[in-house]
């Protein structure tokens, strides 16, 4: 049977900081390598081993937390239908997060799709848009359907400018980076 080796930067138990699901416990399983650059990116990408599906999953279940997020970079690069079915055989909760430039298998349990600049989103799914805020034009957000609109501060710098967006705007609902700000991983 042939392996799948994905590229991993880390595997570790945490509380998710931001968006929909904030501090809920969960695995993050961070890819190695983007397809975007974006300035303010925290992963470091040339660093990371490769891994099969099997030592993923192993790695995953030393914690209790049915909840995984796939995170990146960019784990669209790096996933498929094979990995996302071992999850769920392991009786995962599977969540994305992605820049959405990226086919994605189609039984993932959560998409939180954050664009960049630079790319085109291909998703026809999207449970949660969050938007890391830089005083861009938000109109260019217009398109996308989702179910749940974030607006994230970029490291938590432009924290009042989000707010004041968010109160003329309320269609979008504020996410912090709760795992900075009380610092944990």
């Amino acid at each position: 049977m042939w392996l799948s080796m994905r590229k991993i930067n880390e595997i570790f138990y945490s509380l998710q900081g931001e968006g929909f699901h904030t501090g809920v416990p969960a695995v993050f399983v961070r890819f190695s390598g983007c397809n975007l650059k974006c300035s303010f990116c925290d992963t470091r990408h040339e660093e990371g081993r490769l891994m099969s599906d099997e030592e993923i999953v192993e790695e995953i279940n030393k914690y209790p937390a049915k909840t995984v997020i796939l995170t990146g970079g960019e784990p669209g690069l790096w996933i498929d239908e094979q990995l996302i079915q071992l999850l769920h055989r392991a009786d995962k909760y599977v969540c994305i997060e992605t820049n959405g430039t990226q086919p994605l298998p189609v039984d993932i349990d959560w998409i939180t799709c954050s664009p960049k600049q630079g790319g085109t989103v291909v998703l026809t799914r999207i449970d949660e848009l969050k938007v890391v805020y830089q005083n861009q034009d938000m109109s260019i957000y217009d398109c996308f359907s989702a179910t749940h609109y974030f607006l994230q501060p970029c490291s938590c710098k432009n924290t009042a400018e989000v707010v004041s967006y968010i109160l003329a705007h309320p269609k979008w609902r504020l996410s912090l980076q709760t795992h900075k700000l009380i610092d944990i991983q």
